[in-house]
Order: structure tokens, then C-alpha cells, then sequence
């Protein structure tokens, strides 16, 4: 008798871990014994580092190595570059990151964690300014995790409310339980391979348009819409044409991702700009009336917004292009794929999951 097949392996649990909890049904996230709310209000990049890695937040003595730590990495990340070739010659920001990133020599697995962490956002900020035809722009050892990103996407010294908003964002998606990504990031550690194998494999993941692919098309449906006043109708023909709402529905939250409402509360710190408090307007409104016209054509199947909802509202609003919006969220997740790694290599055991045939019997064997 076969055994019963779990779909997409929901509900399956395939490890025990300390890093993160997603209560889907109370819409709660919890990394390392702290709400994703408190992370994104409250710690900065590097402090959220040394928590994935450490298990603590670190005291100001470690926080400072390992901001000095990872502006080393940057710098290493940036040395590179010549030696690249075509890595980033692509079109598709992720397909250029995958490249670039594979071709990271392995090592010690704690110095291969800060090169990888240096280097993802000094990759697609090189990538973002060749494509338009500009020169990559050096790390400044001076700044910040996230203040270096937008210098070197830039090219100027950024905005504080900027910063701010760049420093929630990477501390508020740095992990998520058993996602597509981070699954495939333990299985290939598993198997004993080195970290940076495995963190290739995970940007593959990420690359797929169903983990990670929607902030750029929430941009595009803002824009779109316009206007709050147009909002229903607009909503209304598209779930009549059978397409779906950006940014609205998780596979694991019953109610409002935690992650939504930490990223829309980041973005008010850049509402003095009036283009950026128009959007986040429109955006507030766009979501109300998602909520309801979900809600009457779906009543059995709640229906909320997202992280990718007001993750492309905070990006645009501080500047980022949505052609990055993906490798920044590499930038942050490889933390926690760095975490769950080693998380894996403690258990010492290869994943290999069973799987039940239903293709044709074998012929009967000619007597």
C-alpha cells in the first residue's frame, strides 16, 4: 500500500530549527526569539547578522567587528569585479547575481558568510550601474551594510531616511521558516557540500518567479491604478479576466503578513517626500479595497496583503530600481541561508525524501 503524498510537502516537517517560527495563523513571525516587528523598529542590519549567526544580538563591541567585518567583505566583493568577465553582463538581475556569486571560492565557512554578505550588494549595485551604462561606484568602509548599498547604487552620499528604510527592509526579511530557498540551501549542505554551492542553489530558487518575483508587478499595478478612486474597478477586471492581485495571498498566512505591516510603517519615514506619501496613499487604499472585493469573491479563503506588497512601495520609495528589488532580498535572506546551513551541517544527515511511483508497471519478465 503506497503512503499518502503531502503536495509541495505542506505541513511535512523536515527539520527542527532555532532560527525562525511563522505562525500562519496568527500572523506572527519570530526570528531568534524576537518579533520581526521589534527587528525592523529597533536593530540594525549588522545587529540582526550577529543574531542569526551568534543567536544573540550582539553588544557594541562585536556589533562594530562585524560592521568592520563586512566592509572588508565589500571591499574583497569589489576587487573582484575585473575578474568577473560576463557574470554581470546579463539582462536579469538574478541571473547575474547566480553568476557572479558562483564564482566565490569556498573556504572557511564563517569567513565564506561575511564574503557572501559583502558581496551580494556590491554585485547588484555594480550590475544596476553598467546596465546604465555607468562605472561601479567603491565601498565606503565608513558606512553602514545598508548606507554602502546605496552609495554604490548611487553614486552619492545617501539620505538618512533612506538608509532607515534600506536597514528595515534587510532586517526584516533576513528569514522565514522552510521556504523554497532556504530548503534548498539545507539539502544541498546536506549532502556536504560548501556554502557557497549552497548558496547558489538557494538564488536558483529565489530566481523563480513564484518565491520572491512579485514587488516589481505590485509597482506595475500601482501604476496601473493611478488613483484610490480607481482602484475597485481596476481590481474588479482583473479578477474577472481570472488574474491574480499582486502582493495579495501567502501560502502560509491566514491573516496580514507581520512582515507587511513592519515594511509599511518603515516606509513612513519617507513620507516627507511627496511622491514617496502619494504611493504609500494609493498603496494603503489599493490594499483596502483588495481586501474587500477578495473578500466577497473568495469568503472561504482569506486573503491579505503580503511582505511583497509594501516591500515595492519601501524599495521605490528609497530609491531602488525594481530591477533589484530580487537580489535585495538575496542580500538580506543569505543570512539566513548562511544560518541554516550550518543549522543543517549540525545534523549530519543527507535529506532524501521518498516519493511514490504512479507510472506504468514493469512488463512481466518472458518465462
Amino acid at each position: 500500500m503506497s503512503t499518502p503524498t503531502a503536495s509541495g510537502l505542506d505541513n511535512v516537517q523536515v527539520a527542527d530549527t532555532a532560527l525562525s517560527d511563522v505562525d500562519g495563523e496568527r500572523g506572527r513571525l519570530t526570528i531568534r526569539g524576537h518579533s520581526v516587528e521589534e527587528l525592523v523598529e529597533h536593530a540594525t542590519f549588522e545587529e540582526v547578522c550577529g543574531l542569526m549567526w551568534s543567536g544573540a544580538l550582539p553588544a557594541p563591541a562585536a556589533r562594530g567587528e562585524l560592521r568592520l567585518q563586512l566592509s572588508r567583505a565589500r571591499t574583497a566583493a569589489f576587487d573582484m569585479l575585473p575578474s568577473l568577465g560576463g557574470a554581470l553582463g546579463s539582462a536579469d538581475s538574478m541571473e547575474a547575481l547566480r553568476a557572479a556569486v558562483g564564482q566565490l571560492r569556498a573556504g572557511d565557512p564563517s569567513e565564506d558568510r561575511l564574503r557572501l554578505t559583502g558581496a551580494i550588494p556590491v554585485f547588484a549595485a555594480a550590475w544596476a550601474r553598467l546596465r546604465a551604462g555607468q562605472t561601479p561606484v567603491a565601498p565606503n568602509a565608513s558606512l553602514t551594510h545598508a548606507a554602502d548599498f546605496l552609495q554604490m547604487l548611487t553614486g552619492t552620499a545617501p539620505e538618512a531616511p533612506r538608509v532607515r528604510a534600506i536597514d528595515s527592509y534587510l532586517c526584516c526579511v533576513v528569514d522565514h521558516g522552510m521556504n523554497a530557498s532556504t530548503f534548498v540551501a539545507r539539502v544541498v549542505a546536506s549532502t556536504g557540500s560548501d556554502l557557497v554551492s549552497a548558496i547558489v542553489a538557494a538564488i536558483g530558487a529565489l530566481k523563480g518567479p513564484l518565491h520572491g518575483g512579485a514587488p516589481g508587478p505590485v509597482l506595475d499595478m500601482l501604476d496601473a491604478i493611478g488613483t484610490p478612486e480607481h482602484a475597485r474597478t481596476w481590481l474588479g477586471a482583473e479578477l474577472t479576466s481570472g488574474r491574480r492581485i499582486m502582493g495579495m495571498g501567502h501560502r502560509i498566512y491566514r491573516v496580514r503578513d507581520p512582515r507587511a505591516a513592519a515594511l509599511e510603517r518603515a516606509t513612513s519615514v519617507l513620507e516627507s517626500t511627496g511622491a514617496a506619501a502619494d504611493r504609500l496613499t494609493l498603496a494603503r487604499a489599493v490594499e483596502r479595497e483588495a481586501e474587500r472585493i477578495l473578500a466577497e469573491r473568495h469568503p472561504d479563503r482569506p486573503l491579505r496583503a503580503n511582505v511583497e506588497f509594501y516591500t515595492a512601495v519601501l524599495l521605490d520609495a528609497a530609491g531602488v530600481p525594481r530591477t533589484l528589488f530580487s537580489t535585495l532580498f538575496a542580500a538580506s535572506r543569505v543570512v539566513g541561508w548562511c544560518a541554516h546551513v550550518e543549522e543543517q551541517r549540525r545534523v549530519g544527515r543527507l535529506i532524501r525524501p521518498a516519493s511514490t511511483y504512479v507510472g506504468p508497471a514493469a512488463a512481466a519478465a518472458a518465462s
